[in-house]
């Protein structure tokens, strides 16, 4: 059967589709329907951190299939409230939380927080940052791609230049309502936050009354080494997005609220599926595994490796290699796109971050072996395909 051709005549037509039809996985792998093996650096752009078709992962769901697939939040749930308390343990004083089922619905939820905490209506957003595709999601995000066609988008929002703490401080007022940053830009170029920007901008959030939203969809659950990206410094937000990652492959996403986040009350805003017990199931044993597997340790040290590997390759096209953890930018002083192509025919999937940058999204459960392939197969296409443009 033509999958692809069924798929080409039917899809919607909003995706840039690969000319792959990629049918099963497991771990840091995935075969297409020719059997062909593909060294996965995508990790279905950050969901995959625990890696594909993860054995524990696969358990829990069917053992909570077999149980109770759904049920609202209208009525009490006992995954529900173990995944509540499990997550409230990881952050001290943001113990309550609001689950949906994605990273934009999850940035549209922090937003109507926010505003209606604080009684402001401003947001101010990043220059380069992604936070979503909804109106309220895609009003914070930066790229006119995505937002000019949907204009008039949300009033009240503000972009200023990432890591310029005099452009903010300019901007910010008494109808601020929130700031919303991510620690890292991973669709801006995977560009690192200055600690010291960060501890200013949240200095001046707390001398304004404003709320510090971060949007840790991509980087949540263990990917930078630390189990949210925020901690790798002296950071206390009022409202962290998570998604992506938080339930090992199934659809979630949900809000971590702090206490200065206040006039939260029954009917202001909802989600019919958002914590659905089959969700919190694989969400919950997810967090189980990131412990006892230590994947931020992983994360941490392979991340390292897999950068000071990068860094040896002597080609002419790389401008810099940058990241943390296992999210990775290799900016070029080319388009990227030819060489992301070339890199897929010898069996890796990587992702574009902007024009010119390769950003690498492997699971953490990659090993060490398959790393060196990654190195192998990048060295090859940026040092021998010079033609290619």
């Amino acid at each position: 059967m033509d999958f692809l051709t069924i798929e080409s005549t039917h899809t919607s037509g909003f995706y840039s589709k690969h000319p792959l039809v990629i049918t099963r996985g497991s771990g840091a792998i995935l075969w297409d329907d020719q059997n062909r093996e593909y060294l996965d650096c995508m990790g279905g752009h950050g969901v995959t951190n625990l890696g594909h078709c993860h054995p524990d992962i696969i358990q829990a769901v069917t053992e909570q299939l077999n149980r109770l697939i759904t049920l609202p939040e209208t009525y009490y749930n006992d995954v529900r409230a173990m995944l509540l308390e499990k997550i409230a343990h990881l952050v001290p004083g943001m113990d309550r939380i609001f689950f949906c089922n994605s990273g934009t619905e999850s940035i549209e939820a922090a937003i109507k927080f926010a505003r209606l905490s604080t009684g402001r209506s401003g947001i101010i957003a990043s220059m380069r940052g992604f936070h979503g595709r909804t109106l309220g999601a895609l009003s914070a995000t930066w790229n006119k791609t995505y937002r000019q066609p949907f204009e008039p988008l949300v009033p009240g929002f503000d972009h200023v230049p990432y890591n310029n703490f005099e452009a903010l401080a300019n901007i910010i007022s008494d109808h601020t309502a929130a700031v919303i940053l991510e620690i890292i830009q991973g669709e801006g170029g995977v560009h690192l936050a200055d600690p010291e920007y960060l501890i200013e901008v949240q200095n001046l959030c707390q001398k304004n009354g404003t709320l510090i939203i971060i949007d840790e969809v991509q980087t949540g659950y263990g990917r930078t080494g630390k189990f949210f990206a925020f901690q790798h410094y002296e950071l206390q937000p009022d409202l962290v997005c998570i998604a992506k990652s938080m339930a090992g492959g199934i659809p979630m996403g949900g809000v971590l609220i702090g206490r200065n986040v206040t006039n939260i009350s029954t009917g202001l805003h909802g989600s019919t599926f958002g914590g659905n017990p089959l969700a919190c199931a694989a969400a919950l044993r997810t967090i189980d595994v990131i412990r006892r597997d230590r994947l931020e340790k992983q994360a941490e040290e392979k991340g390292t490796y897999l950068i000071n590997e990068l860094r040896r390759i002597d080609s002419l096209l790389i401008r810099e290699v940058r990241g943390l953890g296992l999210i990775i930018g290799i900016e070029l002083k080319q388009k990227v796109s030819p060489y992301l192509q070339e890199m897929s025919n010898l069996g890796l999937l990587a992702l574009p971050a902007g024009m010119t940058v390769i950003r690498l999204l492997p699971p953490l459960v990659i090993t060490y072996e398959q790393l060196d392939e990654v190195v192998k197969i990048i060295r090859q296409v940026l040092t021998t395909n010079d033609e290619i443009k």
